[in-house]
């Protein structure tokens, strides 16, 4: 359970705001949304796989964009040390 407790002088929607960083933190919507009706067992191994596919695609474009962006990173030449004298 969730509590929020309103300190003195303190606005009504900056507690609101905390409680709902609280609840996205916890993922209680995110929990409640895919409760709130019935997946069959096939439908939900599909569902995982799909979502399982979709993250593994996105790993691989952002490291191509990593790669790409390592490629075109130009290496500056390292100023000379200072001689001593």
């Amino acid at each position: 359970m969730i509590l929020v407790t309103v300190r003195d002088n303190e606005p009504f929607e900056k507690a609101l705001r905390r409680f709902r960083r609280k609840v996205e933190r916890e993922g209680i919507r995110k929990d409640i949304k895919k409760n709130s009706f019935y997946l069959k067992p096939g439908e939900k191994r599909r569902l995982k796989q799909r979502l399982a596919e979709k993250r593994r695609r996105k790993a691989l474009r952002r490291a191509a964009r990593r790669a790409a962006r390592q490629a075109t990173r130009r290496s500056r030449p390292r100023p000379a040390p200072p001689k001593a004298s």
